[in-house]
């Protein structure tokens, strides 16, 4: 059983997470304006093709460092990649606009990803394994407290832009990190290590079900991604202001997190299933108001957003946990896979729609097609939930993302 200062600790990390993932979408504004970055939206899309990368590798292999050295070891390097990340573009903005600006924002979203691939699966693993009486409850609330991170993160980037210094949430985010390191340092973060897989589970290779969870995870991680990254842009291109913007990916993912907490609470009137089934469709509906908004009506947007973040919020934990029920053998490996899967997603929208962009596509029509997207999606959701042997209520687990 874990002492309440290492429960603490594990809550707090959830919620700087949180903070850090969403550090770069939610300066979107300032890379892009020409008397900061001047970033072009296919530079700006481009930025996340390390972090995908890097936390792909991270999250396929996290499992077996965490067997070699320790899940308290990974969770550690995964804090040190993370506070690389937020000193990396702290230097950049010294040289905001010049041509060494760029190398070094690849090389913090390249830090960014590869701690978010360690870091969020371990603290999904603490947690579970320090409320062996309720983890799915324990794991909800710290996936609760990442999506608080995340919501925090457009706000603080908002008001630090209005000081002028909107280098202020990296350094926030760094010195929590720090505080963090010294802090768990200190700490045991020991848990029992999982029983190995047999032979026989090991040679049978990825179970052929797998495939449909990864699919889904990939059309969810492009969904959201065209959100999380794009929404900021979309609001000022129809005249908002760079806080109405903020305050539109602020309501996104307020409504990510409070919409896995609603779904959790009326589960046992509102089967998981039938969620699953429903959220893409209300997420294609909020597609099409996105790309039907009118100039000048931020607070219409900010509804829209905020919408999409109703309709994303469910899913992405209900895939890993239908996953890990069905493919129990493969729990651990199928969690890591449906989270690297939903990086490969994130990257196709957060690299694709900035080559669109600049070809003169406007992001309106870009929601537009995510709309249809979200349709393959509930199409998509019978594949993987439709067939499940047992469809009793299942609780909603941490996900590891927004």
């Amino acid at each position: 059983m874990a002492t309440s200062a290492e429960t603490r600790v594990v809550n707090a990390a959830g919620v700087v997470q949180g903070i850090a993932l969403v550090t770069f979408p939610a300066a979107s504004t300032i890379l892009t304006d020409p008397a900061e970055y001047d970033l072009s939206s296919s530079q700006y899309g481009a930025l996340f093709l390390p972090q995908v990368v890097t936390a792909i590798i991270a999250a396929l292999l996290g499992a077996r460092l965490g067997q070699r050295f320790g899940t308290k070891q990974v969770y550690l390097a995964g804090l040190c990649a993370g506070l690389v990340s937020m000193t990396l573009l702290l230097a950049s903005a010294v040289v905001a606009g010049d041509a060494g600006a760029y190398p070094l924002l690849l090389l913090a979203t390249a830090t960014l990803g590869a701690g978010f691939g360690l870091t969020v699966p371990a603290l999904n693993t603490l947690t579970a394994a320090f409320h062996p009486d309720a983890p799915d409850r324990a794991v909800l609330v710290l996936n609760a407290l990442l999506g608080f991170g995340t919501v925090l993160a457009p706000v603080f980037v908002a008001i630090f832009d209005g000081l002028g210094a909107w280098w202020g949430l990296p350094l926030v985010s760094a010195i929590l990190l720090v505080v963090l390191l010294l802090v768990s340092a200190r700490l045991p973060l020991e848990i029992r290590a999982a029983a190995p897989a047999t032979a026989s589970q090991a040679s049978r290779g990825i179970p052929r079900r797998f495939w449909a969870y990864a699919g889904f995870a990939v059309l969810y991680g492009i969904c959201e991604t065209v959100n999380g990254n794009w929404a900021q842009l979309d609001m000022t291109d129809l005249g908002s202001s760079t806080t109405a913007a903020s305050l539109a990916l602020t309501a996104f993912w307020a409504m990510v997190t409070l919409g896995r907490i609603l779904f959790a609470a009326i589960e046992a009137r509102f089967p998981s299933e039938r969620t699953f089934h429903v959220l893409p469709l209300v997420l294609a509906g909020a597609f099409v108001l996105i790309a039907l908004l009118p100039d000048d009506q931020p607070a219409l947007g900010i509804v829209a957003f905020g919408l999409a973040g109703l309709g994303c919020s469910a899913l992405l934990p209900l895939t890993i946990s239908f996953g890990q029920k069905e493919l129990s053998a493969y729990a651990a490996a199928a969690a890591g896979g449906v989270i690297a899967f939903y990086q490969l997603g994130y990257g196709i929208a957060a690299f694709g729609v900035g080559p669109l962009r600049d070809a003169g596509v406007e992001l309106s029509t870009i929601y537009a097609l995510a709309a249809i997207v979200a349709v393959a999606m509930c199409a998509w959701s019978f594949l993987v939930a439709g067939r499940r042997s047992n469809p009793g209520s299942v609780a909603l687990p941490g996900s590891g993302a927004r």
